[in-house]
């Protein structure tokens, strides 16, 4: 059986979201979308919560479109805090909306959503190398930063903590434990120059 990050329990939803996905470098906008979005909803709750509704997410939020979720109306609100799919939150929902503004107002800006978010790890991805859990840092100075800017941009649920979370999730940095299988196999998808 395969060394993994302890984090991921035995869930099988959960050991699989920590095999196939997290810490893989990514760079489609509608993903990054969908994770901010996510990262933000989890804000208070655990992780396996926020995958367990990924799929109804989906389909409510329109698959994560940013051009329609930054049409939604207070209808749309309404609609959404009536769905027991999702997270409830009237502050979490309006800032999936805020976040499609913004993210439209980022490709204007960047061209897209990646070379925004990428760039606080100056388009490559880090490794953490870290020894155990307890060497993951909760923020670093790139998510500080990185923050900092999406929240001037009108980005909502991007605390440094937040953002460090996406930055994990979406492979900017490879934070698998050294023990992990998967650090080794991020780490050489990084030597490839596959990110």
């Amino acid at each position: 059986m395969s060394q993994r990050c302890a984090w991921c329990g035995t869930d099988p939803l959960y050991v699989a979201y920590h095999d196939a996905e997290w810490g893989v470098p990514n760079h489609d906008d509608r993903h990054l979308f969908e994770m901010l979005v996510l990262e933000g909803a989890q804000a208070g709750l655990s992780w396996i919560t926020i995958l367990k509704k990924r799929a109804h997410y989906r389909r409510v939020f329109d698959d994560f479109d940013a051009e329609r979720v930054a049409r939604y109306t207070e209808e749309d609100v309404a609609r959404l805090l009536a769905d027991p799919g999702i997270v409830r939150n009237r502050l979490k929902v309006e800032a999936a909306i805020a976040n499609a503004r913004a993210t439209l107002a980022a490709r204007e800006r960047f061209g897209s959503l990646d070379a925004l978010l990428w760039r606080f790890v100056d388009g490559a991805p880090q490794d953490g190398a870290r020894e155990t859990l307890a060497d993951v840092p909760a923020e670093t100075a790139e998510s500080k930063a990185m923050s900092r800017e999406l929240k001037r941009m009108g980005f909502r649920f991007v605390g440094p903590t937040v953002c460090y979370a996406f930055m994990q999730a979406v492979g900017m940095v490879n934070d698998h434990v050294v023990d992990c299988f998967r650090h080794g196999e991020i780490r050489a998808l990084h030597a490839a120059g596959e990110w």
